[in-house]
């Protein structure tokens, strides 16, 4: 998963929930995202490019501190 921006993600199917951690260190949850959203996102070559366009703005998130 190579990507300038996007380090890791996991996705709970059942709570709609992406999980993204960034290159910097943050981590995000964003609430409500369809499976459908997810898969593309999984599938799709450029995961920052997708986030942009599909999920950042769209979706309800918070910043989680681990």
């Amino acid at each position: 998963m190579p990507s300038s921006v996007i380090a890791s993600y996991g996705y709970d199917k059942e709570e709609q929930i992406l999980r993204i951690v960034f290159v910097s260190g943050m981590i995000y949850v964003y609430k409500g995202v369809p499976l459908s959203i997810f898969e593309s996102f999984k599938r799709l070559g450029s995961k920052g490019i997708y986030f942009n366009q599909f999920i950042k703005n769209r979706y309800a998130f918070e910043r989680v501190n681990e």
